[in-house]
């Protein structure tokens, strides 16, 4: 013999609570919706402006780029003020090795 699922009676105004209850569930969760497809609009619209495209795979493609050319620009930053501080460090020592020369040799020139 096949059971059956034991079901609750329940009253029409716990079923009409219930249904109110969930109405607005529903119109809050559509209300949700409607504003983050708005917000979605917006992004998509602001990156259609800067991007020139709004399309989420390419954006992505661009930003792959921008991070590379990034890297780039920052490795060279990096290499260029490492060859300034080892000119600088050559100047220096320069300077501590022909500066006792040069003020002997201001003091012969009197």
């Amino acid at each position: 013999m096949a059971k059956k699922a034991k079901q609750t009676v329940r009253s029409i105004e716990d079923l009409t609570d219930e249904y109110n209850r969930l109405n607005e569930r529903r119109i809050q969760a559509q209300t949700q919706l409607d504003e983050a497809t708005k917000q979605l609009e917006s992004l998509q619209e602001e990156a259609l402006e800067e991007f020139g495209t709004s399309d989420v795979d390419e954006l992505q493609v661009k930003l792959e780029q921008m991070e590379a050319e990034n890297e780039k620009r920052r490795s060279e930053y990096q290499t260029l003020l490492e060859g300034i501080a080892a000119d600088l460090t050559k100047v220096e020592q320069d300077a501590a090795t022909n500066g006792g020369d040069n003020a002997m040799e201001e003091s012969n020139d009197d």
